[in-house]
């Protein structure tokens, strides 16, 4: 049997748009090291407990020492790095609109009882005679929701909350800032819907909505069980033990935030490590 040369195939060159991912390391030339880490940090299959174990994934191409120099001698621009998750491919609801959720997370320490700047925090057991109050320091999250059965969020920003700070003071002003960096970012326009904000029981929804009045915002809160309402919420369920008086505000969601939260603390590891001073958790 005769064997030719192989004819060559017609080839036709495509021009994909880059990936956000390439779009987002494009601004970060000269901070190789410290996005290598980062990239180490997010892509490791197992959750991250030290530093120097990181080094030894595939992600991380540079040696032990660059990994040190990084976190030791490394800078970041904290205004320019959290504006960038906000020029990335944002989830939108059904009709087009940014839906963006906040939600109070712990950091607990409960070795460092004297730390300054902490405060403590809920924990809660396997019941109500197992809940602990342990020393820690909470993060506001704000993150946009994702409609559909994925229950995907994306992070845009987390801040500290101090021993004298007002809640919903300080998510007010968070989420101002927020929504100025997408409109800044082209990703609310004049004319488009507003965008809407979803806040748990723990939020001031009131006040918050009187805080953002001036932004394009449409604030949406679940009621606590405990308020009492002009209407009733509807008629008894039909259980086998019984029937068990409705809630208002019932049919919300609540697991897209607890699903963001256990992918930092038990997949990133955003809690592993022990800051003790208020700057380095500030950071």
């Amino acid at each position: 049997r005769r064997v030719g040369r192989p004819v060559p195939l017609p080839c036709r060159v495509l021009r994909l748009p880059l990936p956000p991912c390439r779009v987002l390391r494009l601004p970060l030339p000269p901070c190789g090291c410290g996005f290598e880490l980062t990239d180490t940090v997010l892509c490791s299959d197992v959750p991250v407990t030290s530093l120097v174990e990181s080094a030894f994934t595939a992600e991380h191409r540079r040696g032990h020492g660059a990994m040190r120099d990084a976190v030791n001698h490394g800078r970041l621009k904290p205004r320019r790095l959290c504006g960038l998750p906000a020029s990335t491919p944002l989830p939108r609801a059904a009709d087009g609109r940014i839906v963006l959720t906040v939600d109070v997370g712990n950091w607990p320490r409960p070795d460092a009882p004297t730390s300054p700047e902490s405060l403590f925090c809920h924990v809660h057991g396997g019941c109500r005679s197992a809940d602990q109050d342990i020393p820690g320091r909470p993060c506001c999250l704000v993150a946009a929701l994702e409609t559909g059965r994925t229950s995907r969020t994306a992070a845009l920003d987390a801040m500290r909350l101090g021993p004298s700070d007002d809640a919903t003071a300080v998510t007010a002003a968070q989420l101002r800032e927020v929504v100025t960096r997408l409109v800044h970012a082209r990703q609310w326009r004049p004319g488009d819907a507003d965008t809407l904000v979803v806040v748990d029981t723990g939020h001031d929804v009131t006040r918050l909505a009187f805080l953002l009045a001036d932004p394009p915002v449409e604030p949406v809160g679940r009621p606590r069980s405990d308020r009492v309402m002009l209407r009733d919420a509807g008629p008894r369920r039909s259980t086998p033990r019984g029937g068990q008086p409705r809630k208002h505000g019932g049919v919300l969601r609540r697991f897209d935030r607890e699903h963001t939260f256990r992918l930092f603390e038990q997949t990133i590891g955003w809690t592993v490590p022990e800051a003790r001073a208020p700057d380095p958790a500030r950071n």
